[in-house]
């Protein structure tokens, strides 16, 4: 068992395969300890996230390391039958690289019965063990951009179904037409830990498959415009919802999410006198505009651009990290941002926005949250008068906003796979500025230097959890940097994480600035310590 750092608050504990793994989850799941948040099984690691003021790493790797490894888990009386066509594009290439025929390749999968290990990659998809050893075959060497939702596929010891038309580089053998992830479902995911998994030939068994009718845009409530509301005139990018983020949903594969700049977010919460966490809009790159139909009372934080308010024939300028008063009819309009991306919009007494698993984030990635907002959309407002503090005036940013060109200095905790790494490519990250790409989103910044980081070698490293502010390294030796929107686990070795204070600071830096990573501290694995653990347990 081996202990390694992820960032301040989340260790990765490797272990010596997945029996271990999952008997290390459920050991957790049974018998929790203090301060852990949400664990993260893969396929022979276990990400752990944890509350560093209830205990320290030390003190989780002590306790960690004398749990009972031994116990096989009991198998789910729950059965999930996929119907196939195995008509995949790398069929005949899965044969040839097992030496069976097409014919022989179906007939070993579909006699397999499967087990959900873990979810991953994206909502719903489900890592399934226990098939045929003898169709263990290795990912795409070049994989795709684009890989159709239902597809089946085999990747080493796995077999798996995408949930989405998502990139990816498992070798696809068939499809499905049931939909693995449906929000409207209870659960989200058709395949669950522990559920067994059989797949079934459509070609040679009569199947009759009910796939559940989506929820139309008709029979969703569109809010009326005799409501207090706002009409979003311009939107350039669309505006998404959020808040602080969706937790506790892993075993389902989705991750948390949440806005970018979370100071910013809740101090334009403060701004209106909110409650904490209540949903605002994130805006980036301004251009954004509204109308208002009622009076309210609106805050912004964050990237700094100009506010401008057109009442009437008169037209002013006003001021963020401030409460701004709204009249009927009133139009609203931010400027681009000159420093920073993105801004936070909060109104008084919140909007009306229906939470999706708990939470209004909108997770780009996943595809899971509220409704993106474009222009013409109608955004309802609440006037609650309960819970609301007074507005607040006195509100500052919480670091200086970086501009394009500008150099960001970002603390880096090493861990968990650096030693994949060479020290030359350890000092090259370190070392040299990176420059944000266009192609960043609030899935990752995508990074770009003149000599790219070095690894060992070429080995493949098995899906792990990662987290938000991981750099993973590709094959192009070229970072990037997750954001709230990564994907739950990843197959690319991660050289370090962005310290948690600087997380913030991260979800700000614009296009064509340069990012220079300064490590805490050498790369070392995480020691179990009794004398943590007590140190640990009397704070």
């Amino acid at each position: 068992m081996r202990f390694l750092p992820v960032s301040l608050t989340t260790i990765l504990v490797e272990l010596a395969d997945l029996d271990q793994t999952l008997a290390l989850f459920a050991s957790l799941e049974a018998d929790p300890i203090d301060g852990v948040e949400e664990t993260v099984p893969a396929a022979r690691t276990l990400m752990i996230r944890f509350r560093p003021e209830t205990i320290t790493a030390q003190a989780l790797a002590a306790n960690i390391s004398t749990r009972d490894l031994s116990a096989k888990i009991a198998p789910s009386d729950k059965l999930v039958e996929i119907p196939v066509q195995y008509n995949g594009e790398d069929l005949a290439d899965v044969a040839e690289l097992t030496g069976l025929t097409v014919d022989e390749v179906i007939q070993r999968h579909t006699n397999s019965e499967f087990t959900v290990a873990f979810c991953g990659f994206a909502p719903g998809f489900g890592y399934l063990v226990g098939g045929d050893r003898a169709l263990h075959v290795p990912r795409r060497q070049s994989p795709r951009t684009r890989i159709p939702a239902g597809s089946v596929a085999l990747a080493g010891a796995f077999s798996g179904v995408y949930p989405q038309n998502s990139p990816g580089g498992w070798q696809i053998i068939g499809t499905t037409p049931l939909k693995m992830w449906d929000i409207e479902r209870e659960p989200g995911a058709l395949f669950q830990p522990g559920y067994r998994v059989r797949f079934v030939d459509m070609a040679k068994a009569a199947i009759d498959v009910h796939t559940p009718q989506q929820t139309s845009a008709a029979t969703k409530r569109v809010p009326s415009r005799d409501d207090a509301h706002f009409e979003v005139l311009a939107a350039p990018m669309p505006a998404l919802f959020q808040d602080l983020g969706r937790f506790g949903q892993t075993g389902q594969g989705v991750s948390a999410s949440g806005a970018l700049d979370r100071s910013a977010f809740n101090t334009a919460n403060r701004i209106v006198g909110n409650p904490s966490n209540t949903p605002c809009l994130e805006i980036t790159l301004g251009g954004f505009s509204f109308k208002s139909a009622s009076r309210a009372v609106i805050g912004v934080a964050g990237a700094n651009c100009v506010i401008t308010i057109q009442s009437g024939e008169q037209s002013f300028e006003a001021s963020p990290y401030a409460p701004i008063s709204l009249e009927p009819g009133d139009v609203v309009s931010f400027a681009n941002p000159t420093n920073g991306m993105r801004s936070y919009l909060a109104v008084r007494g919140g909007f009306k926005v229906a939470p999706v698993l708990g939470s209004a984030a909108t997770d780009t990635l996943a595809v899971v949250g509220p409704d993106v907002v474009v222009a013409g959309t109608i955004l309802a407002l609440r006037h609650q008068k309960e819970s609301l503090a007074s507005v607040s005036i006195d509100e500052v940013p919480a670091f200086d906003l970086p501009k394009a060109g500008d150099v960001v200095t970002l603390d880096v905790v090493l861990g968990p796979r650096t030693d994949w790494f060479t020290q030359k490519g350890i000092d090259t990250l370190t070392s040299q500025h990176w420059q944000v790409t266009p192609q960043s989103s609030r899935v990752g910044i995508r990074l770009a230097g003149e000599v790219p980081v070095e690894r060992k070698d070429s080995a493949e490293l098995p899906s792990e959890g990662t987290a938000t502010g991981a750099i993973q390294i590709p094959h192009s030796g070229q970072p990037v940097l997750f954001l709230a929107d990564h994907p739950l686990t990843g197959g690319y070795p991660v050289i370090g994480a962005v310290a948690e204070y600087h997380l913030d600071l991260a979800g700000q830096i614009p296009v064509n600035a340069k990012i220079q990573f300064r490590p805490l501290g050498p790369f070392a694995e995480i020691a179990a310590s009794k004398t943590a653990e007590f140190s640990g347990e009397e704070r």
